[in-house]
């Protein structure tokens, strides 16, 4: 086999890539992965620079992962940054580092991606062992791999990465003694008294104000639409002084190449749109991604972001939401918090002991979040909604 490492996602055949993955995961497709390169959301000034890694046998992809060299450790929801200081303090340069991950998206799935029918432990192997020699040729201080599946994570531990984990709240239609619910009122059944009277109060409120919330696969949006979707997603993030990678084009191009993985909620007041959140499914899951809005309206966020996407779920028999990093308000919502795992080669061996100590301390304290976390669970059967 032969390693290479790509500058463009172009450069690797579009359906040679997609040949690679094990579904439908709409975050590895490589329209979404070029799309974010040839719409201008990639930038080395915003700390991002293609190096993708594509493995060839007998001219063939047989393996690949989605790879930067990376100047910060901005977009990537596993923070590292501590990290990063404690090289600055002792005179070493952490950046650039290598990165298997989807730029701006945490959501679990494949890295190590490997050809179906072949040996995969094998093409994961040789991926992981190209990546840590890529780190060694260029005097890299580390390499990460976020967010993983647990066949990439059985590869990396095998290799002897560090591993971390975390947790994200999501919803899963797994709590029914009948093996699922089938509309949003058997769901709010499952619920303990109070949380399920607050989320009626929460959804009437937002029929109060006369707002209307439609969904639209990517295909049914028009240009004004996408024209607002995107203004919401710029008003959102300048709001709270954070900066807004993703361009129009973006979006508009995700519309055209992945339209019924696109899914969009356009929250309408007197006929104007003035919120909205886009998300992505797979065929079992969605994923919220963006939230925008130019009114300030009790539950809104609440009703865009979470109901119409359970809503949405139950409709079309996807098994689960994820609905983005952070945020324990979701609890009283129905979600719970669910396991992330990412992988880190450090190359300097005494930050490499040192790193592995820290996270151990921080999985006994994550340990007991959970627990926590766990004793303000919305569900009226602990037992149940646990599984």
């Amino acid at each position: 086999m032969q390693a290479r490492f790509h500058s463009r996602l172009d450069d690797i055949d579009a359906a040679a890539w997609n040949a690679l993955l094990p579904g439908d995961n709409p975050f590895l497709r490589h329209e979404f992965l070029s799309g974010l390169e040839e719409t201008d959301c990639l930038r080395a000034e915003y700390g991002w620079r293609a190096h993708h890694l594509a493995l060839y046998k007998s001219g063939e992809l047989v393996a690949a992962a989605p790879l930067y060299l990376k100047g910060n450790s901005h977009g990537e929801f596993v923070f590292d940054w501590s990290w990063a200081a404690a090289y600055e303090r002792a005179g070493l340069d952490y950046y650039p580092k290598l990165l298997a991950a989807v730029p701006y998206s945490p959501a679990t799935g494949a890295r190590l991606l490997a050809r179906p029918g072949d040996d995969g432990a094998t093409l994961r192997a040789a991926l992981i062992e190209a990546i840590a020699g890529e780190v060694e040729r260029h005097g890299l201080s580390s390499a990460h791999v976020n967010f993983v599946v647990e066949s990439d994570a059985q590869a990396l531990e095998r290799a002897g990465w560090l591993a971390r984990f975390d947790w994200q709240f999501h919803w899963t239609n797994r709590c029914a003694d009948d093996g699922g619910w089938s509309t949003f009122d058997d769901f709010l059944a499952a619920l303990n008294h109070k949380k399920r009277k607050n989320i009626r109060a929460e959804r009437a409120q937002v029929a109060r104000a006369g707002i209307v919330c439609e969904l639209r696969h990517g295909d049914e949006l028009d240009e004004r639409e996408w024209r607002a979707i995107h203004r919401l997603y710029l008003h959102t993030f300048d709001e709270r002084g954070n900066h807004a990678a993703l361009t129009e084009a973006f979006f508009r191009h995700l519309g055209a190449t992945m339209p019924k993985q696109v899914v969009a909620v356009l929250c309408r007041r007197a006929g104007e749109i003035i919120a909205m959140a886009f998300m992505l499914r797979s065929a079992d899951t969605l994923y919220g991604r963006y939230w925008g809005s130019t009114a300030n309206v009790p539950g809104l966020h609440f009703e865009a972001c979470y109901y119409q996407g359970i809503e949405y779920c139950l409709r079309e028999g996807l098994t689960a939401f994820e609905p983005g990093a952070q945020g324990e308000h979701k609890i009283a919502r129905g979600f719970l918090p669910t396991r992330t795992a990412s992988y880190h080669y450090i190359a300097e061996p005494r930050f490499r002991a040192a790193v592995r100590a820290a996270l151990a301390r921080e999985a006994e304290a994550l340990e007991e979040y959970r627990r926590e976390l766990m004793a303000h669970s919305p569900y009226a059967r602990h037992s149940v909604a646990e599984r």
